[in-house]
């Protein structure tokens, strides 16, 4: 008899799904992430994209607040480079100060556009964004995907915006 187990992280291979490149514009909050000693700390986050001067780059800036959404303002630069350019646009490569490199997959992207999933090629980190504050009842919903997506959710936490 064999018994169900349901996928760990770990053993997950992330699905990455095509995104337009109008995506890499504007300015993502922060919804959910796994916890990291880059983020302690870090409330209200959020990540902005702009397209680069050369196809495919684009520019980061990510940032949090301290302690309180109205806490001193963090930030960080990054340049980012679109890894599938023009075959999905869903993986981006981002190369932050001292030596820190981060490479973010979109896994979903509501039928709105309004919010995004991605996460490593590992599904170590995974990441829930939007283009504004969700309702609890649309936080449950994004956890839940992101939970079919086979992510732990456990992992997650949800800081304050």
């Amino acid at each position: 008899m064999s018994s169900f187990s349901p996928a760990t992280s770990a053993e997950v291979e992330p699905r990455p799904v095509a995104v337009g490149i109008d995506h890499y514009h504007g300015t993502w909050l922060e919804i959910g992430r796994r916890p990291m000693w880059l983020t302690d700390g870090c409330v209200a986050g959020y990540s902005t994209y702009k397209l680069g001067k050369k196809r495919g780059e684009v520019q980061v800036e990510d940032g949090c607040h301290v302690a309180t959404p109205g806490g001193r303002l963090k930030t960080v630069n990054g340049d980012g480079r679109i890894l599938d350019l023009g075959y999905g646009n869903a993986k981006m490569r981002v190369r932050y100060p001292f030596f820190i490199t981060f490479n973010y997959w979109v896994l979903y992207t509501s039928p709105d556009k309004a919010w995004f999933i991605s996460a490593d090629p590992k599904m170590r980190n995974l990441w829930i964004y939007a283009r504004t504050v969700p309702s609890k009842a649309k936080l449950n919903m994004m956890t839940r995907k992101a939970k079919q997506l086979g992510y732990d959710v456990r992992k997650l936490e949800f800081p304050g915006q």
